[in-house]
């Protein structure tokens, strides 16, 4: 008997040979064509032999290319992969492939752990749909399963057969047994982890540079530079505290055993900050003679505190594997917030 579910349509196993699966399929779309044209996805599977799994993945040929992710914890990265597509030309061409992270260049061909019977990896257009065809040797195939579709108009090419990103993904987890499956809503702790980041990002990344570049050029508009450089330091404090308690709760909740760097760099920074809000209480009076001693202090501290974040930052995506987007949008930031500080270093000693 089989069952029928909603995006993506999922079959448990039956005793049909692989073959029969396939022509099943192609059957029951000519049969029920209007049923069949409104869904996303399809995936029919069965126990053929021990050890031996029969997938057949179908989805609407929208001129790209469909693929579905095999994965331990339901997540992209880490995953292997199976990725086919039919070209205007009418080849069709499928590779596994390894999803080593979320960038282009990470999606590596002709690599991963699946274990696909020699010969078995198919497929084809019918009627509009494509079916890409593949069997796995294994005990049980992983669980957590995902769904994805590129970019219409794309197909991957030698040498490299690069993907680009997907327009669209779904992650289920099955039961390979009874055929059951729940749609997975994003990783349990994707939105902890981005907010950790950008928290950061923005706090020790972004507001305090712009702080510090306030009371170093902005001295001439008193006192709105002092007052906008407090306003700036102390929201980026926060906003960097909220960061590191978002960071220290994720470790606790994933049990990441890679991140003791980047934790201790997270560590040294938010001290640095305690520290300068301590200074400027401790801050003496223009004409002391300590002033200028506190200053070379509340300089350099500052200085360093932000060489460090800019580093951590920039680690911290590495770690997360979060990928080009991630590493450029915060480079092109950096790189804006240099050249201002270099234009207004050049107009400052020009004004001397």
């Amino acid at each position: 008997m089989r069952r029928r579910l909603d995006s993506p349509e999922l079959h448990p196993p039956s005793k049909s040979l692989f073959s029969i699966l396939l022509d099943s399929e192609k059957q029951k779309f000519k049969t029920k064509k209007r049923k069949i044209q409104h869904s996303k996805n399809g995936l029919q599977y069965a126990k053929t032999v021990d050890n031996t799994w029969s997938f057949i993945l179908s989805a609407p040929d929208s001129n790209a290319y469909i693929g579905i992710g095999f994965s331990t914890n339901g997540q992209m990265i880490g995953a292997s992969a199976v990725v086919g597509w039919i070209p205007t030309d009418g080849k069709g061409q499928a590779k596994p492939y390894l999803l080593g992270g979320k960038s282009p260049g990470e999606v590596r061909s002709d690599q991963g752990d699946l274990v696909i019977v020699n010969g078995s990896l198919k497929i084809e257009s019918v009627s509009s749909r494509l079916y890409m065809s593949f069997q796995l040797t294994a005990g049980t195939p992983r669980a957590s399963l995902l769904y994805a579709m590129g970019p219409a108009g794309f197909f991957p090419s030698s040498p490299g057969f690069t993907l680009r990103e997907h327009r669209d993904m779904t992650t289920t987890t099955i039961n390979y047994i009874t055929g059951s499956q729940s749609v997975v809503k994003g990783s349990p702790h994707s939105k902890l982890r981005k907010t950790h980041g950008l928290m950061n990002m923005f706090g020790w990344g972004i507001l305090i540079i712009i702080g510090a570049l306030v009371a170093r050029h902005m001295k001439k508009w008193k006192p709105t530079w002092f007052y906008a450089h407090i306003a700036l330091q102390t929201t980026g404090f926060l906003f960097g505290l909220t960061g590191i308690i978002c960071g220290l709760v994720l470790e606790n909740r994933t049990g990441a055993n890679n991140v003791s760097k980047h934790k201790g760099l997270g560590i040294t920074i938010f001290v640095m900050g305690i520290l300068q809000v301590l200074a400027l209480l401790a801050r003496p009076d223009k004409d002391s003679k300590y002033r200028k001693y506190w200053n070379w202090y509340h300089h350099n501290v500052g200085r360093v505190m932000i060489i460090l974040a800019i580093s951590n930052i920039f680690y911290g995506i590495h770690l997360a594997k979060a990928g080009s987007a991630w590493n450029g949008g915060y480079g092109f930031v950096v790189a804006v917030l240099v050249l201002a500080a270099i234009g207004l270093e050049v107009r400052k000693f020009k004004n001397k």
